[in-house]
């Protein structure tokens, strides 16, 4: 196998070839599958070559996605671990029962030198929640009232409803502070070169720990090559040991690392928060019904389903993973406690019964991802619906459909957030219990609005639970400060203890 030659001239030897076999044999003592901590950290980010994309006019890829959280810092950030740390402010207080955030910025400066003020934060987070953005967290920050500028050091954000949530969105990508004069942010990062479907990173020097202006440079170590590029390039480069870390792998790639050489302590997946199932977005004929809905649900064989998959990755039947910010436990479908082929038995009924008073045939249109998952994933979904008497279609994401892949990360750990998602097509009990508590007045009356909105979307039937999103990566030994973690998110500058 042969990629394109390394950048930074790294030996590398052809594993496959009776050299490389040789050359592991010689020094199989001291472990052919190291890598030495020398030159930038290597990332492939699966997905389109990064690029910097103003998050208010398009929706950002994943490399894209990590390029902007690397140059362009937020309010806050996502630590290694998915916890919220220090970006532009330093330090940060909500008083009035979360009615209000108030951020104290610290020195920073743009990629020119020159300061980072409350003014400009300001100015462009305004744009990014103003109503013509595209900005995909703009649905998510309703609460918000205004943002406003309080001294040349401090921000406000004042909300018209309570919220204790709003930390995690703020420290999303999409809402980086970018400075479109220079195409630019804070850092932690600084693009140095741009390449095909690569960029190169440098560290930006920090202004607070500068000193007397004597900034000693850092070493190539501490710099980050990011590649944008398919996800069966990206793992023959790891193998190749051209690389350092694959990210952003999804169920869809997975049977290509599956099949791959990849020894286990490379391997990681991330417990990621979110959901992952099919969203009913036809409610015609069939399923009109919310029990034949409900029939669907009942038919997918969960357990098998993940077992083709990745081992520790879990089956879900239910909509919200915990409790989180409702008021009661959550909702769990009544079908949980039947044995197995009860559930299926009953599904059947429901679609012969369907059939006894229709006689065009009963096809659903089920959309789909391209790649291999998605193929083992219909695969699943189909027979179990063609076992009920259900004829299964797979159609492309962008085609007209009855039920829809939603496979998503949580943005923030609020249990509004998963009852909007599997919401696509409720039906108005459903959409007013979610209106109500998206518009509650305190965080208690809100806690008790999501716990009925739960209830009333899952007797609405309006989604498919199969699991949490699957989201694994492969990385190198030397990057010891990689995290599994909820937000299945790694900053760039969170990979490598570069003390060592």
């Amino acid at each position: 196998m042969t990629l394109a030659a390394n950048p930074h001239h790294r030996l590398t030897v052809r594993t496959g070839s009776k050299i490389g076999r040789l050359f592991c044999a010689v020094i199989l003592l001291a472990g052919c599958n190291q890598r030495s901590d020398v030159g930038p950290v290597i990332v492939s980010a699966i997905g389109a070559p990064p690029a910097m994309v103003d998050p208010g006019r398009a929706e950002l890829g994943g490399p894209s996605r990590l390029l902007l959280d690397s140059v362009a810092q937020g309010l806050v950030r996502f630590d290694a671990a998915g916890q919220i740390a220090p970006a532009l402010a330093e330090r940060w207080i909500v008083i009035d029962d979360g009615m209000s955030y108030i951020f104290r910025l610290r020195e920073a400066t743009w990629r020119d030198g020159s300061k980072v003020t409350a003014a400009q934060v300001v100015q462009r987070l305004r744009r990014q929640l103003a109503p013509r953005s595209r900005n995909a967290l703009r649905p998510y920050l309703s609460a918000i009232d205004e943002i406003v500028e309080m001294t040349p050091q401090v921000i406000e954000v004042r909300l018209k409803r309570p919220r204790l949530d709003l930390l995690k969105l703020f420290a999303q990508p999409e809402l980086a502070v970018i400075d479109e004069r220079l195409d630019s942010g804070s850092g932690p990062f600084r693009i140095n070169s741009r390449g095909k479907i690569s960029v190169l990173l440098h560290p930006a020097i920090d202004p607070v720990r500068a000193v007397d202006d004597e900034i000693t440079a850092s070493g190539p170590e501490q710099s980050v090559q990011v590649i944008g590029e398919r996800a069966s390039r990206a793992i023959a480069r790891f193998i190749e040991r051209q690389s350092d870390l694959v990210t952003g792998g999804t169920f869809v790639d997975w049977p290509l690392i599956a099949s791959a050489t990849v020894a286990p302590a490379n391997f990681k997946l991330d417990p990621a928060a979110g959901l992952f199932g099919l969203a009913i977005v036809n409610r015609d004929g069939f399923l009109a019904d919310a029990q034949n809905r409900v029939a669907l649900a009942q038919a997918l064989d969960r357990e098998a389903l993940v077992a083709a998959f990745a081992p520790g990755w879990a089956a879900a039947s239910q909509i919200l993973p915990d409790q989180l910010d409702s008021a009661a436990a959550p909702t769990v479908p009544a079908w949980v406690n039947l044995p197995p082929e009860e559930r299926r038995s009953g599904a059947r009924a429901r679609v012969r019964r369907w059939k006894e008073t229709h006689t065009a045939p009963l096809t659903l249109r089920i959309a789909l991802p391209k790649g291999p998952g998605s193929t083992i994933l219909f695969g699943f979904i189909g027979a179990a619906f063609q076992s009920i008497g259900i004829e299964p279609r797979r159609v492309a994401m962008t085609e007209t459909a009855d039920l829809r892949l939603v496979d998503a990360v949580a943005p923030y750990d609020s249990a509004r957030w998963y009852l909007a998602m599997a919401c696509q097509r409720c039906g108005p009990a459903a959409q007013e219990a979610l209106i109500k508590a998206r518009d509650a007045n305190s965080l208690a009356e809100r806690a008790q609005n999501i716990a009925e909105a739960d209830v009333a979307v899952e007797q609405d039937a309006a989604f498919i639970v199969i699991a949490r999103p699957l989201r694994w990566s492969l990385v190198a030994l030397r990057l010891r400060q990689w995290q599994g973690n909820s937000r299945a998110w790694h900053p760039l500058n969170a990979l490598r203890d570069n003390s060592q």
